[in-house]
């Protein structure tokens, strides 16, 4: 790196972000910086504004006020830009049933007008170790290999920039495993990912930074070696136990407020 080079721009930048829904202030100034090429955990409890925030860096709604900036592309000024720079993988899979998983492929990338959909289809399915199952509908897949499919459906294109919206909510331990395992990689080949999850051990097992939502703001955002240290180990006979993720969180938001369930938006 030359010594006039400076750290590459943020992926999404946020600043003073604010959402209202008739009187219920959702975001009340968020501000969130996410690097390029990073895992970047949203967590929050119930209400927080996790959802909502993502819809606004989707594009998919208006902040009341404050700015947001996806790939270096305004969310309202250059929504057609940023659509083009990102893919959002929601709570439930997008994948029809009917059709076969390379179906699935294939026709989006028809959607996108990509050359040979049927070979974009087949390198995102030896991707994601669906080869076997691509000729099987997608109605006979499990949990795991279903959001497997939406997660390689979202990444045809190749968009830099990728939102999970509390990805694994209803899979079991496996089929979590299954996409931890895929999002892993995803950040491994340089996308980056921001992740929303109520979910304390997966933001513990994938992120590069956490930052924590509350009441609409971002109270903390660090990596979780820097959360950790927000809080004293605890000291039994010896034996120093370090604190976890879970307690970090409890002790900033309150114990009343553990992530649970999801978000009303």
């Amino acid at each position: 790196m030359s010594a006039t080079s400076g750290p590459a721009a943020p992926a999404v930048a946020v600043r003073g972000v604010e959402k209202s829904f008739g009187d219920l202030r959702v975001l009340r100034g968020v501000d969130l910086e996410v690097a390029p090429g990073t895992i970047h955990a949203l967590l929050g409890s119930n209400g927080a504004g996790k959802t909502t925030l993502v819809r606004i860096l989707s594009t998919l709604l208006r902040p009341d006020a404050g700015t947001a900036s996806v790939h270096g592309f305004d969310v309202v000024g250059q929504a057609a830009e940023v659509r083009e720079s990102i893919s959002l993988t929601g709570q439930f899979a997008a994948v029809d049933g009917m059709l076969s998983g390379r179906e699935n492929l294939a026709l989006i990338a028809r959607l996108r007008h990509l050359p040979d959909p049927g070979a974009v289809a087949d390198r995102l399915l030896d991707r994601f170790s669906l080869t076997e199952a691509g000729g099987r509908r997608a109605s006979t897949y499990s949990g795991g290999m279903r959001r497997r499919l939406d997660i390689a459906m979202s990444l045809i294109g190749d968009p830099p920039v990728i939102f999970l919206d509390e990805p694994t909510t209803g899979l079991d331990p496996q089929a979590r495993n299954e996409v931890w395992r895929t999002v892993e990689e995803l950040a491994g080949g340089g996308t980056t990912v921001l992740l929303t999850t109520q979910y304390l051990d997966e933001a513990e097992r994938l992120a590069d930074r956490i930052a924590i939502l509350h009441e609409g703001t971002i109270i903390q955002d660090g990596t979780l070696a820097e959360l950790k240290r927000l809080l004293p180990p605890a000291r039994v006979e010896y034996v120093e136990k370090q604190p976890t993720l879970e307690d970090v969180f409890l002790a900033l938001v309150g114990a009343g407020d553990q992530p649970a369930g999801k978000d009303p938006r």
